[in-house]
């Protein structure tokens, strides 16, 4: 167990080097693809409530995204409160203040508690493998709200952010389908 959790340490720190070779709008540009590709699919066309997240700068950059379709999809985002993440509803911009974890915006409305209502949830990490594991921060924070979901789970990373293998525990909770 500590030898896994040391290996998951060490891929860590590698994927953080690998985010600093790429300055934030490279991020933003290599982001517009993937974005591109996923409204391609049916699984999105077909979603009416998507969990997303709002972007830190060195994350696939959602911003864009999220924005061109609040008004069309309930588009959640998670909002860390100690341990756990809570879900709102994206309202536009306006609607969101720093968060104090992350000094990331969140949304400020009430809570979306109704989970299994969501369609679809993209899902950021450091990194994703072959087989679908997903490599987080370290915090648990998606692993404990995605544990009872049945939800279709969609990975989202840089080419650079996808690997052969990660290791992984099991509480790990893999996604259904990664895009890069």
């Amino acid at each position: 167990m500590d030898n896994i959790r040391k290996e998951k340490s060490e891929l860590r720190k590698l994927i953080k080097e690998l985010k600093k070779v790429h300055s934030f709008e490279q991020k933003k540009e290599m982001s517009k693809p993937i974005w591109e590709e996923i409204e391609t699919k049916e699984w999105f066309k077909d979603a009416k409530v998507v969990l997303m997240y709002w972007s830190m700068k060195d994350e696939l950059h959602t911003h864009d995204f999220i924005i061109k379709w609040y008004k069309e999809k309930t588009i959640l985002l998670p909002c860390v409160e100690g341990d756990i993440l809570k879900i709102r509803q994206f309202e536009g911009i306006e609607s969101m203040k720093e968060g104090v974890a992350f000094s990331i915006l969140e949304p400020t409305g009430k809570e979306f508690v109704d989970i299994h209502l969501i369609d679809l949830m993209i899902i950021p990490a450091l990194a994703f493998d072959k087989e679908n594991n997903r490599l987080g921060r370290g915090k648990g924070f998606y692993d404990k709200l995605l544990e009872n979901s049945n939800t279709l789970k969609v990975g989202v990373c840089f080419p650079f952010q996808f690997l052969d293998k990660i290791p992984t525990e099991e509480f790990d909770v893999k996604m259904d389908y990664v895009i890069k």
